[in-house]
């Protein structure tokens, strides 16, 4: 088998279709046999669930902020293997990262040696896309704009007009995708609505990948990918939690990455999934809890009243296993969670803290961390927080991190521990680089 290749897919900025771009190509290509991988640049849950429903395996997220350039290449290695291609969605715009500018789709482009191939918005849009899409391509030499995607194209004679243009720079146009009402996907606080609460999830997906089909010029698209770099010496990942670990995992606990569970795995420990929604109690036997984030506010009252879950998390502190929450899953260790109406209801009650979603405020931004125990990271971690909640009251214990930003401000103290149970707002990614 060929060597894995990889093609970039970015844009000039958010909201110019990255996402369904993505589903439409995986979607066609499939149909002809080709095997595709894929992947998301930065911080994001959301998008890689539809990924992985269009590819029908995880979606690993590629992140040049929060991780070290050799788990980077390790895991495009290892999800590129066996595929014939590999596509990575980017973030934001393509120069777009940190406030300093770094852990953009560029920086990734560059690391792994990918063209991109960019989608532009063409809405409102005729001869002026060349100039727009000529500084892109020509802003940083070690990150190479091959095609471009012209999306919801109004007409034949708009896109007459698209292609004109981008011909008279020499930028290739790949092909050109009309609007279509029927391929909208709804959002919520936290961005896109998750995968598997879309109406028809598979129609949506075959109707994507018959547009793509019709309106992509798929064996030239295909033609620009670059050959992946080889992966360095094993990487050290985070290790697990514990050696049997129960990790929450439905609708209200979905925000966890694949590769921290599948490096968990690799180390030898054993993964217990389970659904608080349904009232299933964390594993009996396992010596960790792992509640990720999620919209537990979305479902307050539920997980309220589900007895069997929350006995089963204090039946897990209390035999001495290590339970750590994040961002939502630190919600629910709490003692109670306030809904979007005002409405407390209880929670686990093993941490002092009370939470509310009827008080919003966006706190949106990577983050370096420090911690002194006892979880098995090292001491220097980064990550990033992402949410609308707030602590409306907050009692005696330790803090679990202090933090920074990512300009190596000081933000203060992040959540709060309590022998080895634990919790914050905090989503980690991946050990600081001069902590591995």
């Amino acid at each position: 088998m060929a060597d894995p290749c990889g093609l970039i897919v970015a844009a000039p900025a958010s909201g110019a279709g990255k996402t369904l771009a993505v589903l439409s190509i995986v979607g066609a290509l499939g149909a002809t046999g080709r095997r595709v991988a894929s992947a998301k640049v930065g911080p994001d849950y959301i998008d890689p669930r539809f990924h992985a429903a269009a590819t029908g395996a995880a979606c690993v997220n590629l992140d040049p902020w929060a991780m070290r350039p050799d788990l980077i290449r390790a895991l495009a290695a290892r999800t590129s293997a066996g595929a014939d291609l590999m596509l990575v969605e980017g973030v934001m715009g393509l120069f777009d990262g940190a406030e300093d500018g770094s852990g953009s789709t560029a920086d990734l482009a560059a690391l792994l040696g990918l063209p991109v191939v960019l989608v532009v918005d063409a809405r409102r849009q005729a001869q002026s896309v060349a100039a727009l899409v000529k500084g892109f391509a020509e802003f940083r030499a070690d990150c190479r704009v091959a095609g471009v995607i012209l999306n919801r194209v109004a007409s034949l004679r708009h896109r007459g007009i698209l292609e004109a243009a981008l011909g008279a720079i020499g930028m290739p146009v790949l092909g050109a995708l009309r609007e279509d009402p029927e391929l909208a996907v709804p959002s919520r606080h936290l961005g896109l609505v998750q995968a598997d609460e879309h109406a028809d999830l598979r129609a949506f997906l075959a109707r994507a990948a018959a547009r793509a089909a019709e309106d992509i010029d798929l064996e030239r698209f295909c033609a620009l990918a670059a050959p992946l770099p080889p992966p360095n010496a094993r990487v050290k990942q985070l290790a697990p939690l514990g050696q049997r670990i129960a990790v929450a995992s439905d609708r209200a606990f979905g925000f966890a990455y694949p590769h921290l569970l599948e490096g968990w795995s690799e180390a030898g420990a054993e993964i217990k999934l389970f659904s608080p929604l349904a009232d299933e109690p964390p594993d009996a036997g396992a010596d960790a809890v792992f509640l990720p984030g999620g919209y537990p506010e979305l479902h307050a009252g539920r997980i309220a009243g589900n007895a069997a879950f929350l006995e089963g998390l204090r039946a897990a502190a209390e035999r001495g296993a290590l339970v750590y929450g994040e961002c939502g899953g630190f919600m629910v260790l709490g003692e109670a969670l306030i809904d979007a109406e005002g409405e407390a209801h209880g929670m686990a009650g093993l941490l002092p803290i009370e939470t509310s979603f009827a008080k919003r405020k966006l706190h949106l931004g990577y983050r370096q961390f420090e911690h002194s125990g006892p979880l098995p990271w090292p001491r220097r971690l980064r990550g990033h927080e992402f949410h609308y909640s707030t602590i409306a009251r907050e009692g005696a214990a330790e803090p679990l991190y202090s933090a920074r930003d990512s300009a190596g401000r000081q933000i203060g103290q992040l959540g709060l521990k309590r022998g080895r149970v634990m919790g914050s707002y905090a989503h980690v990614v991946d050990a600081a680089e001069d902590a591995a």
